[in-house]
């Protein structure tokens, strides 16, 4: 409408002034209902062409769209593990510090299974007391040993001594039964040292294995029990939380509530502009803003980053072959508004819906002198009617209460 108010005061306008007060045809009776196609058929005809080509250069050099958001991202609270809540240290819509405690999971379970493991690191330790006992009962078997394998050996060699001085002395089966009790005892020394190998063998390699895994077991155990508290990650406000003591929570099925992190959606808007509008966005563009949690305010900004990919042609692999006409919307543009001053989204409630515009600027190209003449005018032209954009997003920001308050009822 502004288009056309502005184009009709350079083609309809001056063709009426010519058929008034050149041609003196009066309004009313020369010029009435019937007769105004035919009297001012080439002021509406240039005016409509005009106000067309005015609003397609408007538009393309100068994006606005409806579709702008402070987005902001939410952490869910989840435990690593299910479980059933034990206690419980903040309420929905409460401010939490980064680390502070959200709540806390029965670890009835997890705290007998500690409790048995450092039983079994008791019993591992007096296993090793009892082990090193062994080693020296096992020197004295060794020492009771070697003393009875010598005395046999002895004797042995005394009998054989007499039996070859003289033979009658000493009988044959008397030789035979000292060198087998001879063997006897030799086998003894060599089971004794076995015994004190196998003790000294569990004090240096079992049972410090068997407690590096009791202790490996009770750190395990004691992980469990620190994580079934749970803790905010960042510093921000917990919402939607309704848990009451003996929920069961689950990480995949049933988080607990939501964290939303200080500060998001009050930094930066997120705007999708028009596929048609990819070659004028550009990093440092002047834009505006206004929100409907904060009516009536025009907020000035800039484009800090303009996204290079479209989010409607992304895919995942699958079994299926992609369809190109399954794509019902062609997607946007994502652009990164930033406010152009501090504190510029303060009083935007993160996640408003938002109308934005974005100027195009060619004051730099046009300064360096490396135009032409009509490209010179081209271009001043394109920067003159963002006034246009400008005044219709003025009247926006008056309207939008007003549609929303009583056209929509809310």
């Amino acid at each position: 409408m502004i288009e056309l108010l502005l184009c009709s005061f350079v083609t309809i306008f001056p063709d009426y002034l010519y058929r008034r007060y050149i041609q003196d045809k009066r309004l009313g009776r020369d010029i009435n209902l019937f007769s105004v196609w035919f009297e001012l058929r080439w002021g509406i005809t240039a005016c409509l062409m005009l106000t067309v080509t005015l609003i397609t250069i408007i538009f393309y050099n100068h994006p606005s769209t409806t579709n702008a958001k402070s987005y902001f991202r939410t952490i869910p609270i989840l435990p690593e593990e299910s479980g059933r809540v034990a206690e419980i240290y903040v309420a929905s819509n409460d401010s939490v510090k980064k680390g502070a405690p959200i709540f806390k999971l029965d670890i009835t379970k997890q705290e007998a299974e500690l409790e048995v493991v450092k039983r079994r690191i008791a019993e591992v330790d007096a296993s090793l007391i009892a082990a090193q006992a062994d080693v020296a009962a096992a020197d004295g078997q060794i020492q009771q040993a070697k003393g009875a394998y010598e005395q046999a050996l002895d004797e042995l060699r005394t009998k054989e001594e007499l039996a070859r001085r003289n033979p009658d002395i000493v009988a044959r089966r008397e030789i035979e039964r000292l060198q087998k009790l001879v063997e006897t005892k030799k086998g003894a020394v060599t089971i004794a040292a076995a015994s004190k190998q196998t003790a000294e063998t569990r004090i240096s390699q079992q049972l410090p294995a068997e407690k590096s895994s009791a202790e490996a077991t009770l750190k395990q155990t004691q992980v469990q029990i620190d994580k079934a508290t749970v803790y905010a990650g960042v510093t921000g406000q917990v919402v939607q939380f309704g848990l009451q003591v003996g929920d069961i929570v689950n990480p995949f099925m049933r988080p607990a509530g939501v964290l939303v992190p200080a500060g998001g959606g009050r930094e930066r808007i997120q705007a999708g502009f028009g596929q048609i509008e990819a070659q004028v966005m550009k990093v440092g563009m002047a834009a505006e803003v206004t929100c409907i949690s904060k009516p009536l305010t025009i907020i000035p900004m800039v484009v800090a980053d303009v996204q290079d990919y479209i989010a409607a042609g992304q895919f995942r692999a699958s079994d299926q072959l992609i369809d190109a006409q399954q794509q019902t919307q062609p997607g946007t543009i994502l652009v990164i508004l930033e406010p152009l001053y501090e504190g510029g989204l303060d009083g935007v409630t993160p996640g408003s819906s938002c109308i934005a515009n974005a100027y195009s600027n060619n004051h730099d190209l046009l300064e360096s002198g490396k135009l032409g003449f009509f490209p010179s005018i081209y271009l001043h032209i394109i920067d003159a009617v963002a006034i246009v954009h400008a005044m219709i997003i003025r009247v926006q920001a008056l309207i939008l209460p007003v549609k929303i308050l009583v056209f929509t009822g809310h």
